[in-house]
């Protein structure tokens, strides 16, 4: 379990890598996109085949990624993302974030093994709507209920 200053120093990252916006605006990753984008991050949407996604260029790996980059945010199937996670911790991307929301998200034992393993720090299993201020909606409600969980 990440702790708080795990995911404030991940969100610290003004410029970061996105796995998992899509060609649907209204797909769950798009909203994440967008919020952080407004948030102030500079995104790098990762998708094997679009060109343009939420109005950004697209790369279409993690070893297309600039090498500024803090961070990868993943919001794929977990088994999808075990295979993500290798690919940026080959493209040198030194911080995770798995993303998790209702249901497992992207967060798996084998993905988080892998930073460990890496010595790269993972935020395994929380949404960044919960920490990007002003925290919205649900959100609200899911960051008071998690903040034991996400302690010091």
């Amino acid at each position: 379990m990440p702790g708080r200053a795990t995911i404030e120093d991940f969100l610290a990252q003004r410029e970061l890598a996105f796995v998992g916006v899509s060609r649907d605006p209204k797909a769950f990753g798009n909203v994440v996109y967008r919020a952080m984008r407004d948030a102030g991050h500079r995104l790098h949407p990762v998708h094997p085949t679009a060109e343009v996604l939420e109005g950004d260029a697209c790369v279409p790996s993690l070893a297309d990624v600039p090498r500024t980059v803090g961070g990868v945010v993943v919001l794929v199937p977990a088994d999808a993302a075990v295979d993500v996670v290798r690919d940026a911790l080959d493209a040198g991307v030194p911080r995770v974030w798995l993303h998790r929301g209702a249901g497992p998200g992207a967060v798996s034992d084998e993905a988080v093994r892998l930073c460990a393993a890496r010595g790269v720090p993972v935020v395994d299993g929380a949404c960044p709507l919960m920490f990007l201020d002003p925290v919205r909606g649900v959100h609200r409600l899911h960051r008071a209920l998690s903040r034991r969980r996400f302690a010091a």
